[in-house]
């Protein structure tokens, strides 16, 4: 695996300039968009000495495939990642929320999983390290600067972390379509997992088995599933808002 990674957009190259600038290799931009938006992060760059050079559009998609760069790519050295799942583990809290994805192959819904995991405070989003999404260009667009402050951690057996998260006390509550409790109905509060799988797929066999329980999104109108990012904001955020309920 390359140990470099080409950002693009706005909310990630700056992610990356406020928080580690020193990883950036090369910060490439498109000299013919000279709106506010592109002024501000070049003046960012400027300001954590890192030099902006200006290639043609033709450039900037080339170095990102299909990802929209929307005119800035930025070539950096990969974070190195302190965190392991025992490291996680050790800290586990009352308040602790983890959020446990299984077989998300499309790299912009694993984006906005990340995104939306961040905006919750997760402690960390585990994944297993094959039938997953990596963290490509097209992902780290779709977590907009995520990655930059939320452990993501790729894990060898899925299954079995899912044994040693609950050995730590940690709650894991699976999304299933066929549930037949609704999340609305339990009580998410103290330490808690949530496993979700890819649309249409859904949780695996002993992904699922793993859980402790399962619960559904109930669903009102025709559709017959959520997009995983949609269902994980459902998910952590209603988890979120039990927490800040006084209850007796």
């Amino acid at each position: 695996m390359s140990q470099r990674t080409a950002l693009a957009g706005f909310h990630a190259v700056t992610a990356r300039l406020r928080n580690a600038p020193q990883t950036i290799e090369s910060l490439y931009y498109d000299p013919d968009r000279r709106d506010g938006r592109m002024q501000q992060l070049l003046q960012r760059a400027q300001q954590a000495a890192v030099r902006p050079i200006p290639v043609e559009a033709a450039r900037l998609q080339a170095l990102v495939g299909e990802t929209r760069h929307q005119g800035v790519v930025a070539l950096c050295a990969r974070l190195q990642s302190v965190h392991s799942l025992q490291q996680i583990l050790d800290r586990i809290a009352e308040d602790s929320l983890l959020l446990l994805l299984d077989g998300i192959t499309d790299p912009r819904n694993l984006g906005a999983c990340l995104r939306t995991a961040e905006a919750a405070a997760v402690a960390a989003v585990v994944l297993p390290r094959d039938r997953s999404a990596s963290l490509s260009s097209a992902a780290l667009k779709a977590a907009s600067g995520a990655i930059e402050s939320l452990p993501v951690i790729a894990v060898v057996n899925l299954a079995r972390s899912m044994d040693e998260i609950k050995a730590a006390g940690v709650r894991i509550v699976g999304a299933d379509l066929a549930a037949p409790h609704s999340l609305y109905g339990l009580d998410l509060r103290g330490p808690l997992g949530w496993a979700l799988g890819a649309e249409g797929h859904g949780l695996r066999r002993l992904t699922r088995e793993r859980c402790d329980e399962l619960a559904s999104i109930p669903l009102a109108g025709q559709v017959e599933s959520l997009n995983v990012s949609v269902a994980a904001g459902i998910c952590l955020f209603e988890t979120r808002r039990q927490r800040g309920v006084v209850h007796p």
